[in-house]
């Protein structure tokens, strides 16, 4: 297990604690419930690549095209190779 710690002002304990009692669980368990929720939030937010309509099916044009990359993307695929070797 690991730890956490924050402080924060009279007025935003006693909000959480509010909010906790709400929900019936510790200002911790709220605390952590919420955290995660935000973070798993951001995460998505960032990872996740979301396109418009256009930009898929453009996206599927070129990933069902027969053409053979050129130089330049073989040139990064190998410089790609180089670099995940290396960590």
């Amino acid at each position: 297990m690991a730890r956490i710690e924050t402080r924060v002002s009279t007025e935003k304990k006693q909000l959480i604690e509010r909010a906790a009692a709400y929900q019936g669980c510790s200002v911790s368990e709220f605390v952590i419930a919420n955290a995660e929720q935000a973070a798993k939030a951001v995460i998505e937010e960032h990872e996740q690549l979301k396109l418009t309509r256009a930009q898929s099916l453009a996206l599927v044009e070129v990933l069902l095209s027969t053409r053979q990359p050129n130089k330049r993307l073989r040139d990064a695929a190998v410089r790609h190779r180089k670099e995940v070797e290396r960590r």
